[in-house]
């Protein structure tokens, strides 16, 4: 479905629909980047700093949707989407809805075959950003849907941070999404078991998050060479194997068992090379270990 304006032309009209923290945040990167916005919340008062910026401020959703071709949705979740969007089909048809909701790949594909249904041009999208970063560098958003639909909405979409595109699947911005909060846990739990650990011998925080953090950046090395292994089904091991790893997560365990320190975390790391290793890749690279979390839980 193509979507005017094209890439590369004068940033379009948008309405932003929801004035959460984010929202607003999103709001004001586009009004920031001189780009025409009506906005709508259902708590008016939302709007007021918004307002005092240049926007415009919709006296309903209807009135949002009416006033720009762009419509970017940021709301609670994807019910609450379809409580205010899905009344308002006939009036987006011929419009293009980027909806920013946090949300699940079903969900998104939903949305988009309901959206195709009417005749509106849809992306799903996944924010990797706080609010006080949109609209600068350090933001990052992932979009997912048709291409032609994205390249006519990119260089507005750009107002808010680096925008990427995942490819047609709708859902591929909501698993992006999971998956990158997923490492972002995985490392910070990480940090605080290990803090703890060292808590122990009176060593603060701050003293380790240096060393923690050069780990951290030496880890993407990791991450890079396994990535190919992963993708060829083969797992030479050319830094270390799986039974390697395994013995080194047996002193992480006892550490913490000594100390005091809660074991669930390096307990749950160890299962997993203890099932890796049954399964018969210890002698493989970690990335052999990807195979246990293809399986369904037990």
């Amino acid at each position: 479905m193509n979507s005017t304006p094209r890439a590369g032309s004068a940033r379009a009209a948008v309405s932003v629909v929801g004035l959460g923290l984010m929202g607003q945040a999103l709001a004001g990167a586009f009004l920031g980047s001189e780009v025409p916005t009506t906005v709508w919340n259902r708590s008016p008062e939302k709007a007021e700093g918004l307002v005092a910026k240049g926007a415009v401020a919709a006296a309903s959703a209807a009135d949002a949707v009416a006033a720009s071709p762009l419509v970017v949705v940021c709301l609670t979740d994807y019910d609450v989407f379809r409580t205010v969007l899905e009344p308002l089909a006939d009036a987006l048809r011929g419009k293009t809805v980027v909806n920013l909701t946090s949300g699940h790949s079903d969900g998104a594909r939903e949305i988009a075959r309901w959206a195709a249904g009417h005749g509106i041009a849809y992306l799903d999208g996944a924010i990797m950003a706080i609010p006080p970063v949109i609209g600068t560098e350090h933001a990052t958003l992932l979009y997912a849907g048709a291409r032609d639909v994205f390249d006519a909405h990119e260089t507005t979409l750009a107002a808010l941070g680096a925008a990427t595109h995942l490819g047609e699947d709708h859902g591929l911005a909501s698993l992006y999404d999971v998956a990158l909060l997923g490492i972002m846990w995985g490392v910070l739990n990480s940090f605080l078991h290990g803090a703890a650990l060292l808590e122990t011998a009176n060593v603060k925080a701050s003293a380790f998050a240096p060393l923690a953090n050069d780990w951290i950046a030496a880890v993407t090395n990791f991450v890079s060479a396994y990535a190919g292994q992963i993708d060829e089904g083969s797992y030479p091991a050319h830094d270390a194997t799986v039974d390697t790893h395994r013995a080194t997560m047996a002193h992480l365990l006892h550490e913490s068992e000594a100390t005091g320190v809660g074991t669930e975390l390096p307990a749950f790391v160890k299962e997993l090379a203890d099932r890796a290793i049954a399964a018969g890749r210890g002698g493989d690279s970690y990335a052999a270990v990807i195979e246990q979390f293809r399986k369904p839980a037990a």
